[in-house]
């Protein structure tokens, strides 16, 4: 059965049982990727998985039900469920079906068909011999691999909303290992793009330069230094503590970000932008998880903090309107608050720059272990890092095996500058994180 015909066959059912507020959420994802080890393709994988859930207000209370199956039996099952679901809830919080009325904005052409495994083939194969071609301590264990992604979204409520929605995403992935002296060094690159617009040269040549630049590194010393976080370092801080920005997380006494909105919180250069239609950015949407029309914001502007990230409930609890950022992980999710392209504002310095106005430091290039080493809560961290030292302005030798140690809203207080360099990350869900470098004033580090 076609989603518009089990969505006709469920709209009826909920009508026969006396519904009058409810919505159907559908999402299909296709994935495919091809990866490549010691010059031999040594995984394929090819998946399509998705499904469909029905939201309804029953007695004041909203009701889950989902299914993969697209059929009559389940057209009416499903909405008995979500029924069923409803009486058990206890929580009193006011819920809501979206209405239509809102303008929803266009999104740039993300529907990329997908590539066949015969076309990656020769891709990855070939990322791997430029790899092993870049430098003779290339070793086995370097691996490539492209990978693409591409998932339809749709919502249909008894408000009269039906919109659809279509992400794709693709990248070619580099991941290097050189030996020298019996050591061995590894590093990674992606670039993402279709099979015809990344460049699998400029590819293997970065992943094996970042790797051969950690040779001969050297532990820290302990101390305290001006740092320069580089622009992934940065995205990577914000992806670990954009929880402090969701306005859930707020009224749960989760963020210490709850009735700061008016109010100082980063340095006057910093601003956090969340923008659903950044020019092409691979995770695009102009409604949210609730049908809500998105559009792009300041969470902070110059320091201050403009808003937090609102779903409609959350929105009703603090008395104003959703920002659109109503977010379900799956079809069968229930409905949580994430941002979609996620980065700082870049300004006008060069990485450089940066260094220059450092004088000496440390120039941040990876840090390890968020999970266990960062606390959304408090926004304390101290992570495994690594980087390279700043000396008289200028990149130095390597370092590793040091511990950076800080607090996140500190930190966003902490910044100096930030450079031109903007960069996002790879797709995480809907959202995207970017930032470009930053100075910040000082850090700890525990080396040796």
């Amino acid at each position: 059965m076609t989603y518009e015909l089990f969505k006709e066959a469920v709209f009826q059912a909920a009508k026969n049982l006396g519904l009058t507020d409810y919505e159907l959420y559908y999402m299909n994802g296709e994935s495919i990727s091809v990866s490549a080890h010691q010059r031999e393709i040594n995984r394929f994988d090819n998946s399509v998985a998705g499904g469909t859930c029905f939201r309804c207000i029953a007695d004041g209370k909203m009701g889950y039900a989902s299914t993969e199956l697209l059929d009559e039996e389940q057209a009416k099952a499903i909405v008995e469920r979500a029924m069923e679901n409803a009486r058990t809830i206890e929580n009193t919080d006011q819920v809501f079906i979206h209405p239509a009325g809102d303008t929803y904005r266009e999104t740039g052409d993300q529907d990329l068909p997908l590539p066949s495994a015969e076309a990656m083939i020769p891709f990855v194969l070939d990322c791997q011999s430029k790899a092993y071609d870049a430098d003779p301590r290339v070793c086995d264990g370097t691996s490539s691999q492209f990978v693409a992604e591409r998932v339809v979204t749709r919502l249909s409520n008894s408000k009269g909303l039906d919109l659809q929605n279509v992400t794709s995403f693709q990248a070619g992935v580099v991941g290097a290992v050189l030996e020298q002296d019996g050591q061995r060094y590894n590093s990674y690159d992606y670039r993402m793009g279709t099979l015809s617009q990344v460049s699998r040269k400029e590819l293997a040549q970065s992943a094996v330069e970042k790797a051969a630049a950690t040779i001969g590194a050297e532990v820290a010393q302990s101390g305290k230094y001006s740092i320069v976080l580089d622009p992934e370092v940065m995205a990577d801080l914000l992806a670990i503590f954009c929880p402090v920005f969701s306005a859930d997380q707020a009224q749960k006494g989760l963020s210490l970000l709850k009735g700061r909105e008016g109010q100082e919180v980063a340095a006057p250069c910093v601003t956090l932008i969340d923008d659903p239609f950044y020019p092409g950015c691979t995770v695009q949407a102009g409604f949210d998880g609730e049908g809500v029309a998105t559009y792009t914001k300041s969470i902070i502007e110059n320091g201050t903090l403009r808003t937090l990230l609102y779903n409609l409930k959350t929105a009703a609890k603090a008395g104003i309107k959703s920002t659109g950022n109503a977010y379900k992980a799956s079809y069968a999710s229930n409905v949580s608050v994430a941002p979609y392209s996620f980065y700082l504002k870049p300004g006008e310095l060069s990485q450089e720059e940066l260094f220059a106005k450092a004088g000496n430091g440390i120039y941040l290039t990876e840090i390890n272990g968020g999970h266990a080493g960062a606390n959304a809560v408090t926004g304390d961290f101290s992570l495994q890092s690594a980087g390279f030292l700043i000396e008289d302005g200028k990149k130095g030798k390597s370092v590793r095996g040091f511990t950076v140690a800080g607090n996140f809203f500190e930190l966003l207080k902490s910044i100096e500058l930030v450079g031109s360099d903007l960069h996002f990350e790879m797709p995480s869900g809907c959202t995207v994180f970017g930032s470009p470098s930053v100075l910040v004033k000082e850090l700890s580090v525990a080396g040796k």
